[in-house]
């Protein structure tokens, strides 16, 4: 697991910190371990944050107090100003003493992260405390710092993308006629783990034929045949980072449908690509690749959005997608250190389907590709 820098830490400690005024609060519980972990290097599964302007609480239990305190040893990766409480039992009711100790009384929490149950739970308790404490809700306050890398997070999602291009190849080797789905899933997740991948990011999809009209086709028993098109689309996490690629191969010589099909995906993704420089607009982003779509008829056919960023999870900030209503889906603007998949598909029902996806980085000037790996349609 690659770890922050106490300089680093110290910088988004201070970020995060810049937002409290607009939002109301003296302190931030944080309970989403990607998020735990971004703020404090600690990489267990289970341990709450309270941030406030004096000091960082970190509350663990017994699997992980001794291994925390011993990360506060090392002066190139401790974080500042943490301090270490340790849950006895309950994390929860640990928390309401930590508050109550601490003697605030407008606090955040992640509200994607906290339950209805839980957040009941702890109003009570603080209440049964004579606390005056106030639980106020945030949204996305530290995915949104998130969505800038900083050099190191660049440097291992770099590599981890790298890395795909040996499996890419052990997966086009792999399909072949007669084979099935399942069992090159399988063998992609085995060339993760041997390039040195700490572990699958997603689970692997393989879909042929017209199982490729499913975006998200879970891999089964079908096997390949001649004509067929076959979606792969994998990735690792390296150093607790994450990559994801997708290609769409033809069993054979592809037919005329098929041709025409990927060479519009194909277009529509470098059309989404060349938009990536700071300043422009995920919406734009998205409309580009949608709008070469539309042209080629294709544009019902196009069903998910367009990219979605990378990081310490698969799935996070910023969307790159076309405008909604839903406030959690607002456009965002492009900035230098963004790490986020143009992924543009095409998705016929009872035909098949094409989707290609590769990982970009938003740099001073433009864009730059992480992933390396041919976008000609593959005959196999």
């Amino acid at each position: 697991m690659h770890l922050a820098n106490s300089r680093e830490l110290k910088k988004r400690h201070l970020k995060l910190l810049s937002r409290f005024n607009d939002l109301g609060i003296e302190a931030l519980i944080v309970t989403h371990n990607p998020n735990v972990f971004y703020l404090s290097n600690h990489v267990g599964s289970s341990g709450y944050l309270v941030v406030t302007a004096g000091a960082v609480y970190l509350l663990v239990d017994s699997r992980y107090a001794e291994s925390a305190k011993q990360m506060q040893e090392d002066s190139i990766t401790a974080c500042p100003s943490l301090q270490v409480w340790e849950v006895p039992s309950s994390y929860d009711e640990a928390l309401v003493e930590c508050l109550v100790s601490l003697e605030v009384s407008k606090v955040g929490f992640e509200s994607k992260h906290l339950d209805v149950s839980r957040f009941e739970f702890l109003k009570k308790k603080l209440t049964d405390n004579q606390s005056n404490v106030e639980l106020r809700m945030t949204t996305d306050v530290i995915a949104e710092m998130r969505m800038i890398k900083d050099a190191g997070e660049v440097e291992r999602i770099r590599a981890s993308a790298l890395m795909l291009t040996a499996v890419t190849e052990s997966a086009f080797e792999a399909v072949q006629p007669g084979v099935s789905e399942l069992k090159v899933a399988r063998l992609i997740d085995e060339s993760l783990s041997r390039v040195g991948f700490d572990r699958v990011a997603f689970d692997t999809i393989v879909a042929s034929g017209p199982n490729s009209a499913l975006p998200h086709h879970h891999p089964g028993k079908r096997c390949f045949e001649v004509g067929d098109l076959v979606v792969l689309d994998f990735g690792g996490v390296l150093d607790g980072y994450c990559c994801d690629l997708t290609r769409t191969v033809s069993v054979g010589q592809p037919g005329p449908e098929a041709k025409r099909v990927y060479s519009a995906v194909h277009a529509a993704q470098q059309a989404a690509i060349q938009m990536v420089r700071p300043n422009v607009s995920t919406v734009d982003v998205d409309g580009a690749a949608r709008l070469v779509l539309q042209r080629n008829g294709l544009g019902e056919a196009f069903s998910h959005g367009t990219g979605h960023g990378l990081g310490l999870e698969v799935h996070e900030l910023p969307r790159v997608t076309k405008a909604h209503s839903d406030a959690n889906k607002l456009e965002v603007l492009l900035k230098p250190g963004m790490v986020f998949t143009i992924e543009p598909g095409a998705y016929i029902p009872g035909w098949g389907g094409v989707r290609i996806e590769d990982d970009v980085l938003v740099t001073n000037d433009g864009y730059s590709m992480l992933t390396s790996v041919t976008r000609d349609l593959i005959n196999l």
